[in-house]
């Protein structure tokens, strides 16, 4: 027995055990996500003393905080743990034999700093297209230059802004820059390469702009721009590719009721979408996969939107309906970091 004065304190501890939140990820939409493990620990003494918070501390319980948050951190996957295959066919069982790849780089030289060009290396498409480059063709670090590619760029007259740059296997056969209209072409948005079968438009549309404040610039933009595009379809099949910075539908972005009054999802631009669709083009992601979620593009690098994918599918593969029997695959390379886009590849027989 306890000596005489003495009383003996009790306590109990309850553990809380972590949990893990297993993570799983699609080809086709990225859904890397983290959780907030919680882990608490508390203790209760039916009587409190200096001689019992020692004992207890002794045996590593912390009093405060009571609750501990910890992130768990996502590794991005190694490129050469990707598979980049493609394996499906059109309708009639033909084999792609055209391979594009779009991708809003958000900066050239950075994006080469973060080993961007490993990626194009490992994919090795026919074609490869990106929007805002931020860097003018003379500034160019010899980095961009790619071996057995013709390269084209479209540069803003203002350093350090959008620009768009082609790289392409074949040699067009004729290159043009921008739409023809002066209030377009001094921002380097568009590039136009005309081939035996198509025209390829490789394209970084405007920005409606924090508060809106340029949704006429982009209104006006549309209109011209879908005129200039029905013009090439009457001649020619076109492939329309690039960072076209609309969600079309509700289902091209994580939060649609909260973002109705922002660029890229007011009704003014998902109208301009689906008006440039009814002139005879469609947007092949959603022609192939019309019910999948998640499948986002660009995600900000804000609050671990891309760990969380809270993102926004914003970049597009648009095809004329002629060519829409050639269809293999839209490939959103959700798992390829560089940016805050990702890429996304056309698999094409034509």
């Amino acid at each position: 027995m306890p000596p005489k004065g003495k009383r003996t304190a009790a306590k109990k501890i309850e553990n809380v055990k972590n949990a893990e939140h297993k993570l799983s990820v699609s080809e086709n939409s990225d859904s890397d996500s983290s959780e907030e493990v919680t882990t608490k620990n508390s203790l209760k003494s039916k009587q409190k003393n200096k001689d019992t918070k020692k004992r207890v501390t002794k045996r590593g319980a912390k009093e405060e905080p009571e609750t501990k948050k910890v992130k768990l951190e996502l590794e991005k996957p190694e490129l050469k743990d990707l598979n980049f295959e493609c394996g499906k066919t059109t309708k009639d069982g033909e084999k792609w034999n055209l391979k594009i790849t779009s991708w809003n780089v958000a900066g050239l030289r950075a994006w080469l700093k973060k080993s961007g060009m490993d990626y194009v290396l490992k994919e090795d498409p026919d074609i490869l297209c990106l929007q805002e480059t931020k860097c003018p063709e003379k500034k160019l670090p010899s980095e961009a230059k790619l071996s057995g590619y013709h390269m084209y760029c479209c540069d803003s007259l203002k350093d350090g802004y959008a620009g768009v740059a082609l790289y392409t296997k074949e040699k067009p056969l004729k290159v043009t820059y921008g739409l023809g209209i002066k209030e377009h072409d001094s921002e380097g948005r568009a590039i136009t390469a005309e081939y035996d079968k198509f025209f390829l438009v490789a394209t970084y549309v405007p920005n409606a702009g924090q508060g809106l404040k340029t949704l006429p610039k982009r209104m006006k933009w549309d209109e011209d721009f879908r005129k200039y595009l029905k013009d090439l379809d009457l001649k020619k099949p076109v492939i329309l590719c690039g960072d076209l910075n609309v969600a079309h539908n509700p289902v091209d972005l994580a939060n649609p009721k909260t973002n109705t009054k922002s660029a890229g999802f007011t009704q003014e631009e998902r109208d301009n979408m689906t008006e440039l669709l009814k002139q005879g083009f469609v947007d092949t992601f959603r022609h192939l996969y019309p019910e999948v979620t998640g499948a986002y593009t660009y995600w900000t690098f804000i609050g671990n939107a891309r760990s969380r994918n809270t993102g926004w599918r914003l970049d597009y593969f648009v095809l004329s309906e002629r060519l829409l029997s050639g269809l293999c695959d839209n490939v959103i390379r959700s798992k390829v970091y560089g940016s805050d886009h990702c890429p996304i590849t056309l698999f094409l027989q034509i």
